[in-house]
């Protein structure tokens, strides 16, 4: 991941200062996801109907977004050194829990792909906090690093977190380690091949690692043993963020070329690039059934693509640069967060968002 031109000790929680829960003992039904368009509609008319809710709670730039696995709880991290936490696939639903403990910019979060309530964050304070998000007074547990945290992933069997610093230093957390969370292995290229790391990634499977780096390459490394098995040669400049088809097919990646490229997992072949946008690619992701492709950049809009036909089909408008897009894991929800800030004399930042709610068909 990538921001402008680079690539506490208290565990205690609160509330944030936003509209709190409804008090009544009655439960408000969960309305559905909206699931995408309908053998009758194009994706041009069904995203144009699409309306946008604002996640209001952060004082400075979200850094990062991510869903946790049932799709009830959204994650942001941000510049002003907090978490929260968000029911944001419910259009109506306001309020956010506020995580705090770091000292610094929290760069990047990621949940277990096998727990919905199992949050990991990473952060410039030199530590990765996890948190248990069933109980809202503390974090169970802090990983203290090297170097100041820009990166994070978790294994899709949930054995293991990757965390990746400034220095291009991973160090691989096993987040079952009983009392506590420890540092198993790290991993940081020999100087003779040392090469800028950005963001990292198991592939579904679990038997391979990849890594995105500044000569553009993707390399891809055989797990546990982090040895190189191969390089994807795609981009002609840095490429910094990476997302894998949820189908298992492709994985994807965006470069400082302004490209993304689309590549199949088992033949490791460059199927189609996607040209749309016009500045570094910071962030991408694939929808749930992997039929389309959002990636974001500098420009003043969110590119969704078709990933067969390379086909742009629609474009978000935003207000300024994006740093963080993400999939909703079940339905046609797409969360963002940018360099928006609030307007003049006010302190709220307004950049967090999620695009998609629709009127559903019964």
């Amino acid at each position: 991941m990538v921001y402008g031109n680079t690539p506490f000790n208290n565990y205690y929680n609160h509330m944030a200062p936003l509209p709190q829960p409804p008090s009544s003992s009655k439960k408000v039904p969960r309305k559905p996801v909206p699931q995408g368009p309908s053998g009758n509609e194009s994706p041009e008319e069904y995203f144009a109907k699409c309306r946008t809710k604002l996640l209001n709670g952060h004082i400075k730039t979200v850094r990062t977004v991510a869903w946790n696995c049932d799709g009830r709880k959204l994650a942001s991290g941000s510049v002003d050194k907090t978490v929260r936490l968000w029911e944001a696939d419910q259009e109506d639903i306001k309020y956010s829990i506020k995580l705090l403990g770091h000292e610094e910019s929290v760069d990047q979060l990621c949940w277990s792909p096998q727990s919905p309530h199992e949050l990991a964050t990473a952060s410039t304070d030199k530590t990765v906090r996890f948190w248990d998000t069933r109980d809202v007074k503390r974090c169970t547990h802090v990983v203290k690093t090297d170097g100041e945290n820009i990166n994070i992933s978790w294994s899709w069997d949930g054995s293991m977190v990757a965390v990746g610093d400034k220095d291009d230093k991973i160090s691989f957390i096993d987040p079952r380690h009983k009392p506590s969370p420890v540092i198993v292995k790290t991993y940081a290229e020999g100087d003779d091949i040392r090469d800028e790391i950005n963001e990292i990634s198991w592939n579904h499977d679990c038997s391979l690692f990849f890594l995105t780096t500044g000569s553009g390459a993707i390399k891809i490394l055989k797990w546990p043993s982090l040895q190189p098995v191969h390089v994807l040669r795609g981009h002609t400049a840095n490429c910094y963020c990476i997302d894998f088809d949820p189908k298992k097919r492709y994985v994807a990646a965006g470069g400082a070329d302004a490209l993304v490229t689309l590549w199949d997992l088992e033949e490791c072949v460059c199927l189609r690039s996607f040209k749309e946008l016009e500045f570094p690619v910071r962030t991408i992701s694939f929808t749930h059934d992997g039929v389309y492709l959002a990636a974001a950049s500098e420009d003043e809009h969110i590119i969704v693509s078709n990933v067969e036909t390379g086909k742009t089909v629609y474009r978000i408008k935003t207000m300024a640069a994006t740093n963080s897009v993400a999939w909703h894991p079940k339905g046609y929800l797409l969360a963002f967060a940018g360099d928006e800030e609030g307007i003049q004399d006010q302190k709220n930042y307004i950049g967090l968002k999620v695009f998609g709610f629709n009127d559903l068909k019964e």
